[in-house]
Formats: structure tokens, C-alpha cells, sequence
């Protein structure tokens, strides 16, 4: 049998690597393996053999390549170890049009079931179940989340223990080895992180020493990798501080390393107590707990769940969360009666000797025979509404090279930045949507970084009245007094998705003193234009904030505003806002699908579908996008311009269609989205792509006799923008997708047909 394994896998460290690593050595000897690595680029990872491709965490394409890997290489079977925070995307999303695609039976292995899921975690952890075959969990406790709160058929659920290296070691020599002779060594191994509650013991070691003054405590592991890039090493400098505090620096060793498997066990076979003092009961699996049971060790735990579970039948000793003087209690009693350690550790042991890795790895082949045998294929999905290996990788090089510490540059020489032309509010307000929204869907951290110029930019902007000027001289001279109204409602625009989505409290501030600086202003606009940019602004801000009434009314009145365009310019076959359609259409009925969501406007919803359709009949025919020319525009019974296209029109359809399809969950809109965004990649009235592959930027539009090379920052926001909403909307109908049973198989359960969901890197 020929078995491919998706998972973390050394050297990189990590858990659940680690567990994949003993499951393909348990059972690779009788069978054929291929491991699909995942990769979190923070290094370059010397792969064993046996590891056939790499995934590279966030980029979407390696997920899809990765599916066409496994279905090409005669695999039987295919093994995929889950948990949150390995696989790319918003929760792991990336993970899920993978599996989605394998033509071959899929076991997942689910290391946490969470018991309050996010929205998107419950859903993302159901399409893995749906998908899979069967699913592996390691405690009774696990089986009953997934049955409870994901809704799964207990048919389909399978408890395979976690299981334990057969290695031993012999106490005496062990301890004289790690130099423990004559110590009573209490022990915690694993990444180190605030959850683990080591400061518990830490505190109870006190009263200890003072009965037991050989005791020695370590800490084996390294800080855990996400807490490591998120705040340093905090955590630790806080336990060495607390024993320096306590003055026990002489019992307590703090070993910063990933052990690997027999310095492991030589240190489980030393030591005399095994403590896990997790701070709160969610905790569903605890490789740490079970190769300690394993080993025969005598195990002292809070009671959380996996603990409560394995330490029943007086296999161990519970204390309550962070409660040292229990720990205190319990230890001292333990040490006071030998007769009970050797009880516990007995059956310890004897449990221990059932989940040896060869013994698990034998459920696991036995597992994989019953879904290989006879089995029927997976229903064949159908085409996808968007097709993500068509995106190119996403890419801030080319707006990297626009931005300086004062902003973005608005113009282009092709891909050089035209500093004669110097900086628009403009463009910086669309800079900061763009650079937020990356942030919130793939956290790129260039988007992070590159925040703060942009909302800095936006504030030296802001007059005293809270307007805006537009213009900025390369050498900060400023060109204007006030802004156009285009420019303002732009900006109140970023500014609200920047609230909603505030990566810290610094840019919420922020974003926050200029909106509402700029506030008094918003119902003095004429363009209305102007007034739906400012619109999708408030809307943002009201989604976060929709106990602001005097800001809700403002947006009643603005709504009202277009709502009465629309009413005096409509006509027979001409649904629209003016006896024209000129440029950024889109935005119109797209600030309308905003507000209505916001207000519960059923008529502002009704416009904005009549205008919006009315756009799509002019503008989306031929099975392609062709927006309306800013030559001519398209005057009312007249002919239409074709050309000098811009991208900010099709950016304009992408999320009005987007929107849409947030409010109607219509798939049609998908199909929409998709094929607005084409227009970038050559789905054009010209059939030339904008999107310029060597320099990342994209181009400025088109006329007749063929591209504008200059890729100026409107035009190249424009586009990732339009991408970033793509790869949001292929994420959003993961929840929308209906699924369709294929087979009603006794011995073989096909996944169900599910959107794939996936962004691009």
C-alpha cells in the first residue's frame, strides 16, 4: 500500500512533525510512503528522503500543485494531520481545496477540536469533515465535540490514541548521566508558552524545598515558534525573574531546547515526577501527557481534558488550575509515600505498553485497507465559479518600489517611479485599503509595515476643518487647498475598513481622531461619487460600531441622497444615477449593497441590484468585462466609449459583484467577480493583459492602439485590490457552497462536493 501523509515533518520543529515522523517509521517498513511537508519559510528545511513535495504555508498555488502531486503518484491513501496554525490562510483555510481535489480516500487526523470555535474555524474543521473518509481523534472527549458541535456521524469517527516511542532507558544510570543522582527531579517538557503554567510549579516550590530540599525542576523546551515571533521571549525572562524572586535558582533549570526523542526519554526515565500544569481544561490532546504515561512516569496534572481522561483509574494525581498550594500537597505526598509513586507508575507503564507506535501504526494500516478496499472515487466536483491557479502570485514588489517614508508615489514610468509627479490622497487612501486588507486575509507583514506611511500621509493631509488637500510635491510642498470630493470619500473609505480591521489599537486611534476630524463634512458633499465612497466608509465603521445613531443617521441622509438620483434619472431601459455612465460606475450601486446591509434599507437594496444589473447588461456581455471607455463615457442614447479603460472601473465591479454576493449568497456573483477581475489578465475588449508579470505593477489602462505601459499606483492598487477580493470571496463560499452526497457505499464514504477555498500567494 502506497500512503501519502500531508503534516509538518522534521527537522522542522514542531508536534505534530514530530507525531507524523513516528507514525511513517511505525508502518513504512510493510508499506510505501511519500510525505507532503509543510513549509513555514522561516528556514530552509534539510527534508529527509522520504519527503516528496513541500508546501510552502502561504502560497495558495503550492496546496492545488500539491493535490495534482498526490493523484498523479498512484497513491492509495492519503493521511493528513490537522491543526490550526500549520496550513495558510485565515485559519488554515488554504488546506481545504487541497483536500477537495484528492481523488483517493482521505483519514484526517484532528489534534484540536476546539469546543468555541470561531465562525470560520467551525466551518473550516467541517469541511474537513465532510471531505474525510474518517476521522482519527485520541480521546473519548474529542469524539464528543465533533458529534456535539461539529455534527458529525459517530460512524465516521474513529479514537486512536496518541502514540509513545518503545524507548527505555534505565532510571539509575539515566540520572547519573544527567547528573540527578542524588536529586528528586520533577520534569515539564515542550514549547514553552504562557498556556503551559509552569509559573504554577515555579510558586509551589518554596513550601516544597522546605521538606524536600533535593528537589530539582526542568523545563525542558523551547519557547513556542508563534509566541517567539509575537513577543520574544517575554514568557521566559517572566519565569526567570519569578525564580531569581523566590530565590530558588539552585532547584529550578530552564533547558531552551527542542529534545529530540532519546535525549527525551532519557529525561522521562531520570525523572521521579511528570507535571503538565496547563492553565484551563481546553486542552483535547497533549502529545506531552502521553509520552510521558508511555514511559511509566508518575504524572501530577491540572485537570484538563485529555488529562482527566488518561489519569482516570488512578493512573495519576489532578490538582486544580494554577492552585500551587494543592501542588504543593500533592507532591509532598507523593514524595511521603513511595508505595503510591511505584502503584502509579506500574500502570502507567502497563498502559504505556499498549500505545507503542507499532501498535498504533497497525490501526492506522488497518484503517487504511477497509477504505482501499473496493472503493469508489469521489463525485467528480464541478467547474469552480473562480479558478485560483489563473492568479498570478500576490506580490508588493512593484508598490514596495512606489512607496517612500512620505507615500505612495501616484505615477509611473512603467514600473520607475515618477517622482516629478509626486504624491495624491488618492492613491495613499487606496494604499492603506489595499495594505489592510492584506494584512487581514494573508498577514503580510510588507502590508504591516508599510501601514503606518500611509495612514501618516492621510492625517499631514487633513486640514483644520477636517478636509483634505490631495496633492503633495515630491519635496513636500503642498500643491492644492482642498481636495476633490472623490478624494475625500476615498479616504473616509480606508479609514473605515482600517477601524473594522485595525491590526493594533495604534491604528484604530489613529484612524479614528482623522474619521471623525473629518465627520462634519460628510453631508456637505455634492459628487455623488464623493458620497458613495464616504458611504462604504461609514458603513465599515458602522459594522464595528452600530450603536453610533448620529453617525447612522448621517448615513441615512447620504443614502437618501442617491436613492433620489437614481429615482429622477431613471427611465425606460436606463437604471441609473445620472443620463450618464462615466467612470468608478461600480461604486454607486456598490455604496448602496453597503448601506442597506447596515440600515436594513429593503429599498436602497432593491436600487442598488436594478443599477447594478443595468451596469452588468453594458458592461459584462461576450463572457468577458469591457467597462465603460473614459474617452466619450456613455451618454444616454448614444454610443458607448470602449476606450481608455481603467482599472479602478473593473476594481469597481469586483466588489460590487463581491457584495452582492456577500448579501444574496447568488453564485452567479462569484462568476462575476472572477470575470471582472480577468479583465486584468487579458479577458478585455483588447485581449492584453494589464497585469505586467516582471514588474508586479499593472498597467494603466488601454486604448485602441494598445496598452498604457506606465503602472502608476492607482492602476496597480486597483488590481490587488481586485485580487484581494477575489481570494476573499473564494474563502466566503466555502460557507455557501451546497454539498451533494455522491454514494450511499456501506464500507466506503465519499467526501461530499465542496467549493474549494483558497488565496494566493
Amino acid at each position: 500500500m502506497k500512503i501519502a501523509f500531508i503534516a509538518t515533518y522534521p527537522p522542522r520543529e514542531c508536534g505534530i512533525g514530530t507525531f507524523t515522523q513516528s507514525l511513517v517509521h511505525a508502518i513504512k517498513d510493510h508499506n510505501e510512503v511519500i510525505i507532503i511537508a509543510m513549509h513555514d519559510g522561516q528556514e530552509n528545511y534539510p527534508f529527509p528522503p522520504e519527503v516528496k513535495f513541500t508546501i510552502r504555508q502561504e502560497h495558495q498555488t503550492d496546496y492545488l500543485k500539491a493535490a495534482d502531486f498526490i493523484n498523479q503518484s498512484d497513491t492509495d491513501v492519503c493521511i493528513v494531520q490537522h491543526e490550526f496554525g500549520i496550513y495558510g490562510g485565515q485559519s488554515g483555510v488554504y488546506i481545504l481545496p487541497l483536500l477537495h481535489r484528492l481523488q483517493i480516500p482521505l483519514i484526517s487526523t484532528l489534534h484540536t477540536i476546539l469546543q468555541k470555535p470561531s465562525y470560520t474555524e467551525k466551518a473550516i474543521l467541517k469541511k474537513i469533515c465532510t471531505m474525510s473518509d474518517k476521522l482519527v481523534v485520541m480521546s473519548h472527549k474529542a469524539i464528543q465535540f465533533l458529534e456535539d458541535i461539529y455534527h458529525v456521524p459517530s460512524a465516521k469517527i474513529l479514537r486512536i490514541e496518541h502514540g509513545v516511542p518503545d524507548i527505555h532507558f534505565d532510571k539509575e544510570k539515566s540520572r547519573a548521566e544527567l547528573k540527578f543522582t542524588d536529586k528528586k527531579l520533577l520534569l515539564t517538557f515542550g514549547f514553552v508558552g504562557r498556556n503551559k503554567g509552569i509559573e504554577t510549579v515555579i510558586k509551589a516550590l518554596p513550601e516544597i524545598i522546605k521538606k524536600h530540599p533535593d528537589i530539582v525542576y526542568v523545563v525542558l523546551g523551547k519557547t513556542h515558534p508563534h509566541l517567539l515571533r509575537s513577543e520574544g521571549e517575554q514568557y521566559r525572562n517572566y519565569l526567570h525573574l519569578l525564580i531569581k524572586t523566590l530565590k530558588i535558582s539552585d532547584h529550578v533549570l530552564l533547558i531552551n531546547e527542542f529534545a529530540e526523542e532519546k535525549a527525551l526519554f532519557k529525561y522521562l526515565a531520570a525523572c521521579d515526577i511528570y507535571i503538565t500544569p496547563y492553565i484551563n481544561e481546553a486542552q483535547i490532546t497533549s502529545g506531552t501527557l502521553t509520552y510521558a504515561m508511555g514511559s511509566g512516569c508518575v504524572v501530577v496534572s491540572t485537570p484538563y481534558w485529555h488529562a482527566v481522561e488518561l489519569l482516570t483509574g488512578n493512573k495519576g494525581c489532578l490538582f486544580d488550575f494554577k492552585d500551587e498550594h494543592a501542588l504543593t500537597k500533592v507532591l509532598n505526598e507523593l514524595f511521603d509515600k513511595p508505595q503510591l509513586m511505584k502503584t502509579i507508575q506500574q500502570k502507567a507503564e502497563k498502559y504505556g505498553q499498549g500505545i507503542i507506535w507499532p501498535k498504533i501504526g497497525e490501526k492506522y494500516i488497518e484503517l487504511a485497507e477497509q477504505l482501499t478496499y473496493d472503493p469508489v472515487k469521489p463525485e467528480q466536483k464541478n467547474d469552480t465559479d473562480i479558478d485560483p491557479l489563473l492568479l498570478p502570485p500576490f506580490s508588493l514588489t512593484h508598490i514596495k518600489r512606489l512607496t517612500d517614508d512620505t507615500g505612495i508615489i501616484q505615477h509611473a514610468k512603467f514600473g520607475i517611479p515618477n517622482l516629478k509627479e509626486g504624491y495624491c490622497l488618492d492613491d495613499n487612501a487606496r494604499a492603506m485599503l489595499m495594505a489592510c486588507m492584506a494584512y487581514k486575509l494573508k498577514k503580510n507583514q510588507i502590508a504591516l509595515d508599510l501601514m503606518p506611511i500611509y495612514l501618516s500621509y492621510i492625517h499631514y493631509m487633513q486640514n483644520k476643518d477636517g478636509t483634505f488637500r490631495n496633492f503633495l510635491s515630491f519635496n513636500r510642498n503642498f500643491l492644492d487647498e482642498v481636495g476633490s470630493e472623490d478624494s475625500f470619500g476615498r479616504t473616509i473609505w480606508s479609514l473605515g475598513y482600517l477601524m473594522q480591521n485595525a491590526p493594533n489599537d495604534a491604528f484604530y486611534q489613529t484612524a479614528r481622531l482623522v474619521f471623525f476630524d473629518a465627520a462634519p463634512n460628510f453631508e456637505k458633499m455634492k459628487s455623488i461619487r464623493g458620497i458613495a465612497n464616504t458611504m462604504i466608509g461609514i458603513s465599515y465603521y458602522l459594522k464595528a460600531n452600530p450603536g453610533d445613531l448620529e453617525i447612522k443617521m448621517c448615513l441615512v441622509r447620504m443614502t437618501d441622497v442617491l436613492v433620489a438620483h437614481f429615482e429622477q434619472n431613471r427611465s425606460k431601459d436606463w437604471d441609473w444615477f445620472e443620463s450618464l455612465l462615466a467612470y468608478d460606475n461600480g461604486i454607486l450601486p456598490l455604496a448602496l449593497l453597503h448601506a442597506s446591509q447596515v440600515l436594513e434599507n429593503k429599498k436602497a437594496k432593491d436600487i442598488a441590484f436594478e443599477s447594478m444589473n443595468f451596469l452588468t447588461t453594458h458592461t459584462l456581455k461576450d463572457g468577458y468585462l469591457s467597462v465603460i471607455g473614459n474617452r466619450q463615457w456613455f451618454i444616454k442614447d448614444k454610443e458607448r466609449s470602449v476606450y481608455a479603460q481603467q482599472p479602478i472601473d473593473a476594481m469597481a465591479m469586483v466588489l460590487a459583484y463581491h457584495q452582492a454576493f456577500v448579501l444574496t449568497e447568488d453564485r452567479k456573483y462569484l462568476e462575476n467577480i472572477f470575470t471582472s477581475y480577468l479583465w486584468f489578465l487579458g479577458e478585455n475588449d483588447l485581449r492584453l493583459s494589464l497585469y505586467d508579470f516582471e514588474t508586479k505593477g499593472c498597467c494603466d489602462g488601454f486604448e485602441d492602439y494598445g496598452i498604457n505601459r506606465n503602472q502608476g499606483a492607482e492602476s496597480s492598487l486597483a488590481y490587488l485590490i481586485s485580487h484581494l477580493t477575489v481570494l476573499q470571496a473564494y474563502e466566503e463560499s466555502a460557507h455557501f457552497r451546497e454539498v451533494s452526497t455522491s454514494n450511499n457505499s456501506v464500507n466506503h464514504t465519499t467526501r461530499h462536493s465542496e467549493t474549494e477555498i483558497s488565496k494566493i500567494d
